[in-house]
């Protein structure tokens, strides 16, 4: 499954519906017996990298197995959907980790004060406005979001751990777990990546899992470009 965003005007970049789609075709398509999944993502939303890892977890439930072949950056919620996959294969120089969350409100207060804009806010609770950018977080605003950063970080640490618990423990991952980006060497060697190659290496392998041949055949899913019925 690729879902990579084009460089070029034929191209349409992968979207949360597309990419869940795809991967329940792939789960019940009876001729799949292993699913390569390449990723090449800086990260988003904790809450569609979830998504994704859940159907990622169907298609192991289901008898597949899944690889992972991460492109130039596979970090944050891209390595949150790679943890959950049987085998990890990035380049050296691959930006991955990234493991953390963080939440950014912007505040204009002074900014508005200088140029005269005052803004008046009709609320039904006193945080229904939290993070206005009229105003600064009050000190209880800020526990509540450092409570929500808090435990949506345990639920990644949770899913990494579950992941990759043959490969590295618990304890080692909460040291390295700090929003750190790391090469595609650098975490090979802390057991947050299994194999060094690009996309080529990923499909042998993938390839090797299913004792399969070489040069096995492949079906791909992904996004369709809207100018795509001009090209056969």
């Amino acid at each position: 499954l690729t879902e990579e965003a084009g460089n070029n005007w034929l191209s349409t970049p992968g979207n949360l519906q597309n990419i869940l789609d795809n991967l329940r075709k792939a789960q019940q398509d009876t001729e799949v017996q292993v699913v390569l999944l390449r990723i090449n993502s800086p990260g988003g939303s904790g809450a569609a990298g979830q998504e994704i890892a859940r159907e990622v977890q169907r298609l192991k439930e289901a008898g597949k197995t899944v690889v992972v072949s991460m492109g130039e950056t596979a970090a944050s919620a891209g390595y949150l959907i790679a943890a959950g996959a049987d085998r990890i294969v990035a380049n050296p120089a691959t930006l991955t980790g990234s493991i953390g969350v963080y939440m950014e409100f912007a505040n204009y207060q002074e900014l508005f004060d200088k140029l005269g804009i005052e803004s008046e806010i009709i609320k039904s609770g006193p945080y229904k406005d939290m993070g206005s950018y009229s105003r600064p977080l009050t000190e209880e605003e800020r526990k509540i979001a450092q409570s929500m950063v808090n435990d949506t970080y345990q639920q990644f640490i949770d899913a990494v751990a579950a992941g990759r618990k043959e490969h590295i423990s618990r304890e080692q991952l909460q040291e390295i777990a700090d929003g750190r980006v790391l090469t595609g060497r650098q975490a090979q060697e802390l057991g947050l990546v299994d194999d060094l190659g690009n996309f080529y290496d990923a499909v042998q392998i993938a390839a090797e899992l299913a004792g399969l041949k070489e040069d096995p055949p492949i079906k791909e899913y992904g996004p369709r470009s809207r100018w795509s019925f001009l090209i056969p």
